[in-house]
């Protein structure tokens, strides 16, 4: 997987955890929905997000490679 799938990946869970836990514990857990949202929308604008330097480190690939042997 690379770092767009994988901050994808991250983002949607953290949007259905948020929401769980904000119908079920607390109303403030959609705060940090919301800036998941937030994030998410300045990120299609600037292509960098907090997750994404995160992930890199990590040592996540960039792109998709091709790979070998398909035509």
């Amino acid at each position: 997987m690379t770092v767009e799938r994988y901050l994808r990946l991250i983002a949607g869970c953290f949007v259905l955890a948020t929401l769980l836990l904000g119908y079920f514990h607390s109303p403030y857990w959609f705060l940090f929905t919301g800036f998941v949202a937030i994030n998410l929308i300045q990120s299609a604008f600037t292509n960098w997000c907090p997750m994404m330097t995160f992930l890199r480190k990590l040592g996540v690939r960039e792109d998709e490679e091709p790979l070998s042997g398909r035509a």
